[in-house]
């Protein structure tokens, strides 16, 4: 790499300055384009080349003039979330060696989905036409296999404009060493990442709710709606026991008083089915904060709720109102409205694909490498850095024992100042003085930079519109249902020679 900068420092001098390079100096330049790019990879990751809001801002452009009326909220009632891939590109080695002073970085949404929505597990089929999990995150990564599946066909096809470069085994192919890509979610990942603690400061007695304390105290309405008829009354009975007063401010605001002890009591206290002495681990950390709180840091009083349920048979949440009410770093899966799901939360799948790709299984036969994400970028809504690097970072990087190629990552985590305008918070903002009850968009919206039907729009799992008597019918599916990408992916094997396939792929005979 340092021989590589060397001679690339060599060749922009001697362009700048009219300088004559020599054969041998151009050989090794040639030599080292390599070790050029593999310069630039590092600082298209890190951010160096882009910004979290000019990725937030790409994706909002997107959203506003790619993407139809149909399947968006109705703003006047309702809300929802959305996610997209973002490709970064440097210059090529060519563009870099023939401009050396103007290095060219282009980003480009290759894949976006939005929604909020989930099915409960009686509606799963084992067909795998319906979508299970239509939250914005998913829709979107699934939006993105579709982009990659189409990237490789036009790579084995031989086209330059793929992604994708021959790798070094037969059939296999590898990234382009000059691209990335960015995770954008315009609000934080369900689930672990969403337990953040709320602040104030130690010197004052209390802190105004805002808009976004107010979508996190809708978050912990819904979670209690969630509960069945027992845990409610466990929650009840413990909220009893450890009263926490809402004062009204002079301008029309609420705060919340924590009883001082309840922070003591939070580390002994479990759910009574839960024997693990280390269910309530949880708190430590913001134990840890609150102890070493000094003059002007802000002490926690709180924490965001998830309306993410523990995976049953393990550990369980504590439920005790305040910093006690969840327990970090455990699995979760989506809520249902009465229908249980089946789906992990989206904090949860965006901890696999930091160690598996986003790629699929079924993709990887023509990879050499996984399709890792770089950076992760979320809008302006309630965020905490430590909370998504705990759930997305850490809770896997100690996983070893993995394939050849597939390696935890230390994906970059940024957050934007702009918000979305479809969040739930800019909606409760227009709507302040509005009676009108405000609901998640029923629909999803699903787009890839593809050339055939780009855009897919589905309710409750199929495409919208569809009747009870068409379900099953090809019309019925989305593009980015399981037995479509199947189908996508059974295009491409047929496409390539038995002598091009890889592998794991070749018809075996005697």
């Amino acid at each position: 790499m340092s021989l590589g900068l060397g001679y690339w420092n060599l060749v922009q001098e001697s362009v700048t300055q009219n300088k004559a390079v020599g054969f041998e100096e151009v050989g090794a330049v040639n030599q080292c384009c390599d070790g050029i790019q593999f310069c630039l990879e590092p600082a298209l990751a890190s951010g160096a080349m882009w910004s979290a809001d000019e990725i937030a801002e790409l994706c909002y452009l997107h959203y506003r003039t790619r993407l139809p009326k149909q399947g968006k909220p109705d703003p006047d009632r309702e809300w929802t979330s959305l996610a997209a891939v973002v490709k970064v590109e440097s210059s090529t080695q060519r563009e870099v060696l023939a401009s050396p002073g103007n290095l060219q970085v282009t980003k480009e949404v290759v894949a976006m989905g939005t929604g909020t929505k989930c099915i409960g597990q009686n509606k799963m089929r084992k067909t795998g036409d319906i979508l299970n999990d239509s939250h914005a995150e998913i829709v979107a990564k699934r939006s993105f296999q579709r982009y990659l599946l189409h990237q490789m066909w036009l790579a084995a096809s031989h086209q330059q404009c793929s992604i994708f470069i021959p790798g070094t085994e037969t059939g296999k192919w590898k990234l382009k060493p000059n691209t990335i890509f960015v995770f954008f979610s315009s609000h934080t990942p369900c689930g672990d990442a969403s337990i953040i603690p709320i602040s104030e400061p130690e010197n004052q007695l209390s802190k105004p709710v805002t808009g976004d304390d107010a979508a996190g105290q809708s978050e912990r309405r819904s979670n209690h709606d969630h509960l069945g008829p027992e845990d409610k009354r466990k929650s009840e009975k413990t909220a009893s026991n450890h009263i926490i007063k809402r004062m009204k401010t002079d301008d029309d605001g609420y705060f919340s008083v924590i009883p001082e002890d309840l922070t003591v009591q939070q580390v002994s206290v479990k759910r009574e089915d839960d024997t693990n002495p280390k269910s309530c681990e949880c708190s430590a950390d913001m134990q840890t904060a609150n102890k070493e709180t000094g003059l002007g840091r802000p002490k926690v009083v709180d924490v965001y709720r998830t309306g993410a349920k523990c995976v049953p048979g393990e550990l369980g949440d504590a439920r005790i109102p305040g910093l006690g009410y969840h327990c970090v770093g455990l699995l979760r899966v989506k809520p249902g409205r009465g229908d249980r799901t089946c789906s992990m939360s989206c904090s949860d799948k965006l901890a696999r694909w930091n160690v598996l790709g986003c790629q699929g299984a079924l993709l990887m036969h023509f990879l050499q490498y996984p399709v890792y994400l770089s950076a992760i970028v979320v809008g302006k809504c309630p965020y905490s850095q430590e909370a998504m690097r705990r759930a997305i970072v850490e809770r896997c990087q100690h996983i070893s024992f993995l394939p050849d190629g597939f390696v935890p990552q230390e994906v970059k985590l940024l957050q934007s100042d702009l918000r979305f305008e479809h969040s739930r918070q800019a909606i409760q903002e227009v709507q302040t003085n509005s009676k009108t009850k405000l609901v998640p968009c029923s629909a999803a919206i699903s787009w890839s930079a593809v050339p055939e039907q780009p855009l897919d729009v589905t309710s409750d799992g199929f495409r919208q519109g569809t009747t009870k008597k068409r379900i099953g019918s090809h019309q019925s599916r989305s593009k980015i249902c399981k037995v479509e990408l199947f189908h996508t992916f059974q295009k491409l094997v047929t496409s390539i020679s038995q002598e091009d396939l890889p592998d794991t792929l070749r018809l075996q005979y005697g």
